[in-house]
């Protein structure tokens, strides 16, 4: 008997929907061991976690001054942001902007803007160089924040930044950012496993007019 492409299509399609709802009922089953995976190692989390939070807290160990990471921003940085911070071709710019955040043209860099000298050290270490991120030691990314705190005038040109000292430096716009006051935008209860959070409808495709009325096919939900 003959049977039609379509028809082996449709089975075939059918057949691997089947098995995909058994696979997803199977996999929520606890008694399933599939096998798959590791579990991750101490020395593989800590590879992963890198962040450097507002008061230093997990900062890793090192430190360098603003004369040591002169060096390392002529060697690593100065072809895309500038000898001296001022940014090249379309580069960000790295240092000034004081003042001008309530004006027609805002310059945000880390000395007008950013709240937390942590952000630059966790931002250079986990993104910098361009093309080659993370190869920076932590001494070199501290040389590297204290240069840029230096050259926007936040840090003496011998304050050396450190794990211990990050936390405390205070920056000029620490105080230009609010916590978000809607109370949908930081929930009390923040669910992390098992979650069974109620969703709703708003808008269909075809009812808000962005499916195409002619042409690409029949109209989607």
């Amino acid at each position: 008997m003959f049977v039609s492409v379509k028809t082996r299509l449709i089975a075939a399609t059918a057949g691997a929907l089947v098995g995909l709802g058994v696979a997803s009922a199977a996999w929520a089953g606890d008694g399933l061991k599939l096998g798959l995976g590791t579990e991750a190692t101490p020395e593989q989390v800590k590879g992963w976690d890198i962040d450097v939070r507002p008061d230093g807290k997990d900062a890793p160990v090192g430190q360098g001054d603003a004369m040591e990471g002169e060096q390392v921003y002529l060697e690593q940085c100065a072809h895309c942001h500038g000898e001296f911070a001022e940014g090249a071709g379309r580069y960000p710019v790295l240092m000034g902007g004081e003042g001008s955040l309530d004006g027609p043209s805002p310059v945000k860099t880390p000395g007008s803007y950013w709240p937390h000298a942590s952000t630059l050290y966790d931002y250079i270490y986990r993104a910098m160089p361009f093309g080659n991120a993370q190869s920076l030691t932590p001494d070199q990314t501290y040389a590297l924040t204290a240069f840029i705190l230096w050259v926007n005038n936040v840090v003496e040109d011998d304050f050396v930044v450190s794990n211990e000292t990050i936390g405390s430096i205070e920056m000029p716009n620490a105080d230009g950012f609010i916590e978000d006051p809607r109370p949908d935008a930081q929930p009390e209860v923040v669910c992390m496993k098992d979650c069974d959070v109620p969703t709703e409808i708003v808008g269909r495709a075809r009812a808000i007019g962005v499916t195409p009325e002619d042409g690409g096919g029949a109209a989607v939900d």
